[in-house]
């Protein structure tokens, strides 16, 4: 019983220390996080509406594509790549999982696997030509995007491929208790994705080739197996995003995805994740995420213009970069 009691108390132990390290390690982020939850629940136009279960429910449905993809996007920035083909992905794998439940009765588990295959494929595409070549990922996954959005209208004729069954619309619309599914969902992505991270070797490796590539080349690290593994599990995240947005969208569009690439990199941009490579948290994009979706509500519940949105969400991200600038430019003084 002592034995136990001891790892008991080390475990809760090791707990608060990583708690307080996290909190300190993002206090500008989380500062950042509160002020604007704060500003809303305080203001007069959206005191009402933004602090009700029914709106933060709303929130974390909406944030929980975004983060699928920051997950993925979060390892590509480490390693000072970037992936502009997430977006064209969510369609792509979105139409096809809709049209294989709606068109060939396939069932919705089969299409599932389908549309999550679609987007590792594609991934995989991206991580081979990416880790045999030195042609720059902006390059290579710029042009998948153009290919995967085309083949998305080619395979829907540029209509909505509308999937009506209940049990298809639960995996995006649905809820087990009173939490939304996707969120449940999200939740076990953001563990796997922390585990590969801070618990694995490929985790340890994607920080080394992301800090000097050609430093870890020389250590025995195998460089090109990083970036594809890197660049399919982004494909994936992606898919499976494609698919719970078709489910919540009750269809699955080829527009679906359309800027959702910015989306998350701002959120991957603003948890911390430096451009430069080397350096990020999946804590810090979790934070980044929720201030991008809360930005997002935050601005519909005040009728901001939706032009003006982009603009206010540019500023944020532009911000995100500055700092990242300085904070890189005083390590290097």
């Amino acid at each position: 019983m002592a034995k136990t009691t001891v790892k008991k108390e080390s475990f809760v132990i090791r707990m608060k220390k990583t708690a307080l390290q996290y909190g300190k390690e993002n206090i500008g982020i989380i500062a950042a996080l509160l002020v604007l939850c704060l500003f809303l629940a305080l203001n007069p136009i959206t005191k009402d509406s933004f602090m009700t279960q029914k709106n933060v429910f709303n929130v974390l449905r909406q944030i929980s594509s975004n983060l699928f993809l920051a997950c993925g996007m979060t390892m590509v920035i480490i390693l000072g790549g970037i992936d502009l083909s997430v977006g064209s992905i969510i369609a792509l794998s979105g139409c096809i999982a809709a049209g294989a439940v709606s068109r060939y009765n396939i069932p919705i588990f089969v299409a599932v696997i389908l549309g999550l295959l679609i987007g590792l494929a594609i991934g995989m595409v991206n991580g081979f030509i990416i880790s045999k070549t030195t042609i720059p990922p902006f390059i290579v996954t710029l042009a998948m995007m153009n290919i995967a959005k085309g083949l998305a209208y080619v395979y829907t004729g540029g209509s909505p491929v509308r999937v009506v069954t209940k049990e298809w619309q639960f995996i995006g619309a649905g809820y087990i208790g009173s939490i939304p599914t996707p969120v449940i969902i999200l939740v076990i992505v953001l563990i796997i994705t922390g585990l590969i991270m801070n618990k694995t070797k490929i985790g340890r490796h994607i920080y080394a080739v992301g800090g000097n590539a050609q430093a870890a080349e020389f250590s025995g690290i195998k460089v090109a197996k990083v970036k594809f593994f890197v660049h399919a599990f982004s494909g994936l995240m992606a898919g499976l995003a494609g698919i719970v947005l078709a489910s919540r969208m009750y269809s699955g569009q080829p527009t679906a995805g359309d800027g959702a690439e910015m989306d998350a990199i701002a959120a991957v941009v603003v948890g911390g994740t430096s451009m430069a490579g080397g350096a990020g948290k999946i804590g810090g994009t979790i934070i980044g995420g929720l201030i991008i979706g809360v930005l997002n509500n935050g601005l519909n519940l005040l009728n901001v213009n939706s032009f003006w949105q982009y603009v206010v969400k540019g500023f944020v991200i532009l911000l995100a970069v500055f700092l990242d600038y300085i904070k890189n430019k005083k390590g290097n003084q």
